[in-house]
């Protein structure tokens, strides 16, 4: 206990000098000094003593973070500048000396991480990071926190970028990883695209420039097509890409959707080109804003689908979603894409076993909702169509798969959709096709 207590009193001392200076420029009054210091005293002993966890440096850090929001409340109602003092001082001596003694607590590094975002410590986070991820390389979703962190908060696309393929290294069986890392270019592009538009730059990239990416881009090397083509002179104009820069980017592989590509051929070799892996990554392009490059890279997608799994549900269904991409349901174009994409799915099921039919329907009844969900200004006969397609599809799902045991797949459907929090969708289902309602 003796070792114990001198720990305590060594750390104590080193807030001595900081309680003084509160007392000093009246932030903290005597009685409340004395109180703060018999509190921290407290928080020591525990921390010091044997037995001591996790949860006892998480409360001694919060109480030491809800100290500072008090002392930053009361330097600005006084006039004093917030830099004068630093609470951060404080908070990250205790989370340096929890995740040491703990390193394994995820808990904590968390409690690291998000005070030094709240704080913009960007070069302590830094550290942080590169600890945290040599410690816990398997983790994917560091790598995608660490990723977001520079691209989101820094406007740092290139260092986003090394800390997406360091963890491709490690995590290359997460498919996760893999879309993350694509959600991120695909973000990126949304943001120039966006930012093209506010400036009059035209939209969509010349058809030169289209196809000389087309014939001179190496799919499957990423880091040859990242960096280098983005990057621009940010150190000068921090997050705001230059008008230039920005005309520039019609040649380059990176605004016509060299990078996505690469990703996507990669991880489609990582995975053996398995479909349900290929319709996730299809999926979260076209859910992302449309770009000038969204037509390109999805073309790719499906095509490369077509080539290794045709018959595939995936691929049927991705083929459909293509052909409705972009149109909007309430004009003049989407009756005539709306039977294409009917069209491609009949054929689909013609022909298949009954698992894949199963399937195919379930995946056609998740296309059709968003299309029911809302249909002011649809056309009646579209209505229809969509309707009875919803109705045909349900019918296979229960028929087919009547006599399980767990209900038939129409009713585990809803069941699924119900689960996840989507019981706006069960009701346009059941209420559209006067199916399973309950």
């Amino acid at each position: 206990m003796a070792g114990a207590s001198d720990k305590a009193r060594f750390y104590l001392e080193q807030y001595v000098p900081e309680l003084q200076e509160f007392e000093r420029k009246g932030i903290f009054t005597s009685d409340e000094i004395t109180a703060i210091a018999s509190k921290r005293s407290d928080f020591e002993h525990i921390l010091n003593a044997r037995g001591s966890r996790p949860t006892d440096y998480a409360r001694y850090v919060t109480y030491e973070m809800n100290l500072d929001r008090l002392r930053k409340k009361r330097s600005k109602r006084l006039g004093i500048k917030a830099t004068a003092f630093s609470g951060q001082r404080t908070i990250f001596f205790i989370l340096d000396r929890a995740t040491k003694k703990f390193p394994g607590d995820m808990g904590l590094w968390m409690h690291y991480v998000h005070f030094c975002q709240k704080e913009k410590a960007n070069k302590k986070l830094a550290k942080v990071f590169t600890t945290l991820l040599r410690l816990k390389p398997r983790e994917w979703g560091l790598w995608v926190l660490a990723a977001k962190h520079y691209a989101e908060n820094q406007g740092d696309m290139s260092t986003a970028r090394s800390y997406m393929q360091r963890g491709l290294r490690f995590c290359k069986d997460e498919d996760r990883l893999w879309l993350e890392y694509l959600r991120l270019e695909m973000g990126y592009l949304a943001k120039l695209a966006a930012r093209r538009k506010i400036l009059g730059i035209e939209e969509e990239p010349r058809e030169a420039a289209r196809e000389q990416a087309e014939d001179g881009e190496d799919f499957l090397t990423l880091p040859s097509i990242t960096a280098a083509d983005l990057e621009s002179d940010k150190a000068e104009t921090g997050d705001a890409t230059p008008v230039v820069a920005l005309q520039k980017l019609d040649s380059t592989p990176a605004f016509s959707g060299g990078i996505p590509i690469a990703i996507f051929d990669a991880a489609m070799k990582q995975f053996d080109h398995r479909p349900d892996v290929a319709e996730k990554f299809f999926e979260m392009v076209a859910a992302v804003d449309r770009t000038a490059a969204s037509e390109r890279i999805l073309n790719h997608m499906l095509e490369h689908m077509q080539q290794h799994q045709p018959h595939s549900p995936s691929t049927v269904i991705c083929e459909a979603r293509l052909s409705l991409h972009g149109i909007d349901a309430n004009g003049a174009q989407f009756p005539v894409a709306l039977g294409r994409a009917l069209a491609s799915l009949k054929q689909g099921q013609v022909g298949e076993d009954n698992h894949s039919r199963l399937a195919l329907a379930e995946k056609v009844v998740l296309l059709l909702i968003p299309y029911l969900r809302s249909t002011e200004g649809l056309d009646a006969d579209v209505e229809k169509v969509l309707e009875s397609t919803l109705r045909r599809q349900l019918r296979m799902l229960h028929s087919e798969s009547a006599g399980r045991g767990k209900g038939t797949a129409a009713e585990q459907l809803l069941e699924n959709l119900r689960k996840e929090g989507r019981d706006a969708d069960v009701e346009v289902v059941q209420q559209r096709s006067g199916f399973l309602q309950r």
